[in-house]
């Protein structure tokens, strides 16, 4: 079994193994050993579902197969409908007693509430005591009220029981077999987190950036409540989820009592409250519920929320990323040492930060193979005491926050404010922050703004701002850049090509020859950010800050294009990269020996 498998295919495989269910050569046709042979065909996404959730049946909650039929006709409903799967009392298959509606992974808010009224038709047609709802990794599970039968908010379970058993108080505790959270794969991940954007985003109500905020906080929560759990709460049941005959108020109440505790804790994370009505939480809840945030590995994490996040940071908002390719070059070309600071003054959503992170997380696990506790805590400590960003954008900042959050922290040194103003005031904001305190800076600042004297006074506090009513950011940038770095400190840099060719810009390339050595001048392709909605053609450069008094003779500067770099002008994936080529030719150029004539 491989592990980038779905949990619905691993859970089917296991079905496959103990013979409850069986495919055929092609995997085209499933058939279920249940109370009889039912056959379907298994190319459809919704039958992946409902085969995942027949192994559950059997396997977790310990149903007889033989009481167990597929869409089973329900009778008085007109037109005729046919139940997915329905578990019975008895062995003559007389009195149902569970009704289950399967629908695909990822489905709307407003498709699952018509799956949920046709599961209670079904059940009330069938009389059943229980219905559930199973929309991929969101479930709602019903205990049917023969009094009430419209009543859908208290009648909601936590789960249904476990071999006609007890209705569970909660379904997910800490440390029990078959209670325990789901570590789930990427793609699963991502639609998960769609769902909850969209459940948040209400087809519009709330703007795209402000949706994703929310997002933030009730992912925030999902993660403070598991690892709270795991310290200090075992064998107890998990806070973020939904408890038996729990209204959504009772829910948000919960959930809410959480964040309050972090944000006193962590105020600088998120400053606002949950901005959400209790009905929407409670939706939320039920798309992340059950998934293992801590335990699911680092890279998938990382690649899901990655692509979770570029898909609401485009537009307006594609300034705040930079593409993971050109980030995987940039700190791979600068090579971060373990005891090294590294900056991003414009961090955006902390791409180059968490770069930064797992290249010394990879060298971590090579450096100390067979004592992983410390290989974990060189990284670790790493995340947390030499990562720095700035982002002037504080729901960005938040992002980046979450984002490094995510990724097993390092959110603490990010810090909301304007990068170009006087570092005193940076400073005050976080003693770090300080001149000539950083190893290593990597950043793509903004393009393209234009900062006059008459709204910013600290221009004329800068050598490229002198004398000047006004002033590229992307120029400030780079001397900004020079203030935080080190004596023989590097730099990446993105810039745009007009910065290296301009005639009138000659003043700034003296600056950087005046006080750095250019280490490498690596071109970028026109379609570099096309899909951000940039169109500027631009290069990395990497610098190295002179020691003061330092004079530099004849030295040489690698020179490299990249043509084709990992993706098209749309963003759609291209199998070949020239960065790996770049930073093969790169080594061979540093051990090459120097021989001026």
């Amino acid at each position: 079994m491989e592990n980038n498998q779905s949990f619905f295919e691993k859970n089917v495989q296991l079905g496959l193994s103990k013979k409850i269910l069986s495919l055929n050569e092609d995997c085209s046709r499933i058939t279920y050993n249940c109370c009889r042979e039912y056959s379907t065909s298994y190319k459809n996404p919704e039958e992946k579902v409902r085969a995942s959730y027949f192994v559950d049946l059997v396997l977790k909650y310990q149903y007889p197969q033989h009481r167990i039929d597929f869409e089973f006709t329900v009778p008085k409903r007109t037109p005729e409908d046919r139940a997915d799967i329905v578990v019975f009392e008895d062995d003559m298959k007389l009195k149902p007693y569970l009704v289950v509606e399967c629908k695909k992974d990822g489905i709307s808010d407003s498709e699952f509430k018509q799956a949920i009224e046709q599961a209670f038709g079904n059940a009330s047609g069938l009389e059943a005591k229980f219905l559930i709802v199973v929309a991929g990794l969101t479930k709602r599970a019903y205990e049917r009220d023969k009094e009430r039968p419209l009543e859908r908010e208290r009648n909601i379970i936590t789960d249904i029981p476990v071999k006609y058993g007890e209705v569970p108080k909660y379904k997910y505790i800490k440390g029990e077999k078959d209670k325990e959270l789901q570590i789930i794969d990427k793609e699963e991940l991502i639609r998960a987190l769609e769902k909850a954007h969209q459940t948040i985003w209400q087809g519009g109500k709330l703007a795209p950036a402000d949706a994703f905020d929310e997002v933030s906080k009730l992912l925030f929560c999902k993660l403070k409540d598991e690892k709270e759990t795991s310290i200090t709460r075992r064998f107890e049941p998990y806070k973020f989820q939904i408890g038996t005959h729990e209204t959504p108020k009772e829910v948000f109440t919960r959930i809410n009592d959480i964040y309050q505790k972090a944000k006193q804790k962590d105020a600088e994370v998120f400053r606002d409250d949950i901005r959400l009505e209790p009905e929407i939480v409670f939706s939320v809840t039920e798309h992340i519920e059950s998934i293992n945030f801590n335990d699911t590995e680092l890279d998938t994490k990382g690649v899901a929320f990655e692509r979770f996040l570029s898909t609401y940071l485009k537009g307006d908002m594609g300034q705040y990323f930079t593409p993971r390719e050109i980030i995987d070059f940039a700190v791979k070309f600068i090579e971060p040492q373990t005891d090294e600071m590294i900056l991003d003054p414009a961090c955006g959503s902390g791409g180059f930060l968490l770069w930064a992170m797992d290249y010394i997380r990879n060298f971590a696990y090579k450096e100390y193979p067979d004592n992983t506790t410390k290989a974990f805590s060189c990284w670790h400590d790493f995340a947390k005491d030499n990562l720095f960003g700035i982002e002037i954008n504080d729901k960005i900042a938040r992002v980046c926050k979450m984002n490094m959050i995510i990724h097993d922290d390092g959110h603490t040194n990010v810090i909301s404010t304007d990068s170009l103003q006087d570092i005193d005031k940076i400073y005050s904001i976080h003693k770090s922050f300080s001149k000539e305190k950083f190893d290593i800076i990597v950043t793509n600042p903004p393009f393209g703004a234009t900062v006059k004297d008459t709204e910013k006074d600290y221009i004329k506090n800068y050598k490229l701002g002198d004398k000047r009513k006004n002033q590229k950011t992307e120029i400030l940038f780079i001397e900004r850049c020079f203030d935080f770095l080190r004596d023989d400190g590097r730099m990446a840099i993105v810039l745009p090509d007009g910065i290296l060719t301009n005639s009138s810009l000659q003043y700034v390339r003296d600056f950087i020859m005046e006080n750095t050595e250019i280490l490498a001048v690596v071109s970028l392709p026109q379609i570099a950010f096309a899909h951000f909605g940039a169109g500027v053609k631009s290069s990395l450069l990497f610098l190295r800050k002179k020691a003061k008094n330092e004079t530099l003779g004849n030295y040489r500067i690698f020179m490299a294009i990249a043509e084709r770099i990992g993706y098209d002008a749309t963003g759609r994936k291209d199998n070949q990269n020239d960065f790996i080529q770049i930073l093969e030719e790169y080594k061979r150029f540093k051990e090459e020996p120097i021989n001026f004539q």
